[in-house]
């Protein structure tokens, strides 16, 4: 008989003997006190300072949004009670599918309960049912992607991260009668940025559709916070725009903006998205707010930024080896999945400073990193900290340094 326990147990055990076995810090945020929280523990509470969050420009502690998420809730009560097509849309959802639109300049928008599930649903239904389709997917795209793709059952060429050369060869040989080129505009590892523009000029030439996700780069790039394509001036050679409202405009779910028969398209035939209760309308409400407030409010990115590379010119000052791409994304190598999970413990324990280690199968192995991000919010003593800090884990661990 199949020893289900036994299989499972020896599973976790080599995760662990790996390093790659994940634990979850007990957080609670502290209100109006981003970036502090509480960190729970077995017998204790302590402040720390959190350096690895995606609420970006801290929006999740923006007084107009919490706000409006109150007002919403006071208003329709906390639930949406349905999915979209059983009365659950909510008059909040298709004001923000409208702010959507205007932010993006597309037609028609839709939302999703994560990022994860519009990347899912939306690609696995392209897939399905677009005749002969082929996805061409950098090498390094999102799990949702992969997994919406595989989902889908439609072939998948992968070509080399950025490598424009690969993807034209790659389309050129391919005889596909659908052919859809998946990529990211910010990645979020490496926190380097896709050649949206020429990518956009390679899919015309070869008559491919476009899928963009944004969701590292929206709220933060272009004069409106539309992302790297609005930036690029780009937005309407994307065919699809995916993006997330819980990284820079602080609450949750997921969305695409297109033409207004590819989002009829998925709307219609979207599993994911048709058999899935909508987001709370206070939800809705909430980024509805944040994304208006950004369209027209610099203050928080320019604060970011501020502190982005104030962080960047301590690093290079203690030689602490980390990628700079140029983005708001900084990741620390360690290159070793036991050592950073040490360094994490280390920041933790003797500095009251949170950065979740990144592990396999996230990165490749050997290639093991703290994926610092920073907040408008991030004081010039907490940089200062965490730069120190940082210096004090790497002489510990005897980590090399930079060059």
């Amino acid at each position: 008989m199949t020893d289900y326990k036994k299989i499972f147990k020896e599973s976790l055990d080599k995760l662990k003997e790996e390093g790659n076995y994940r634990i979850f810090a007990d957080l609670e945020k502290i209100a109006g006190n981003f970036p502090q929280a509480l960190n729970y523990q077995e017998n204790s509470v302590s402040e720390v300072t959190v350096w690895c969050s995606n609420d970006y420009l801290g929006m999740s502690q923006n007084q107009l949004v919490i706000e409006n998420m109150i007002e919403a809730i006071n208003k329709v009560g906390a639930g949406s009670g349905g999915t979209r097509n059983i009365s659950g849309t909510n008059h909040y959802h298709v004001l923000l599918e409208r702010e959507l639109c205007y932010l993006h300049q597309k037609e028609s928008a839709l939302l999703f309960n994560s990022g994860y599930l519009a990347n899912q649903a939306t690609l696995s239904t392209l897939g399905k049912k677009l005749p002969d389709c082929v996805f061409f997917s950098d090498e390094k795209n999102h799990a949702s992607m992969i997994q919406g793709m595989k989902n889908s059952g439609a072939r998948k060429i992968i070509f080399g991260h950025n490598n424009l050369n690969d993807l034209e060869k790659k389309l050129k040989a391919s005889n596909a009668e659908s052919k859809i080129i998946v990529f990211e505009s910010v990645y979020s590892m490496d926190g380097n940025f896709s050649p949206v523009a020429r990518i956009c000029e390679l899919a015309k030439k070869y008559n491919a559709l476009t899928f963009l996700d944004e969701v590292h780069a929206v709220g933060i790039y272009g004069k409106r916070g539309a992302g790297v394509a609005e930036e690029k001036g780009v937005m309407n050679k994307i065919d699809i725009i995916q993006g997330t409202l819980a990284k820079a405009f602080g609450v949750i779910g997921g969305y695409i903006t297109g033409n207004k028969e590819i989002i009829d398209f998925i709307r219609s035939f979207a599993s994911g998205f048709i058999f899935t209760t909508s987001l709370p309308p206070c939800i809705a409400a909430g980024a509805y707010a944040s994304i208006r407030h950004l369209k027209f409010s610099d203050i928080e990115k320019e604060k970011m930024f501020a502190v982005v590379n104030k962080l960047k010119s301590y690093l290079k000052k203690y030689e602490i080896p980390f990628i700079d791409s140029g983005s708001h994304i900084i990741p620390v190598i360690i290159g070793d999945a036991k050592l950073c999970k040490r360094a994490s413990n280390i920041l933790l324990d003797e500095f009251n400073i949170y950065v979740q280690p990144i592990n396999f199968p996230t990165v490749p192995r050997g290639t093991e990193r703290l994926r610092i991000t920073a907040s408008p919010n991030h004081t010039d003593k907490m940089v200062k900290d965490l730069a120190t800090a940082l210096k004090s884990v790497f002489n510990q661990l005897n980590i090399v340094k930079a060059a």
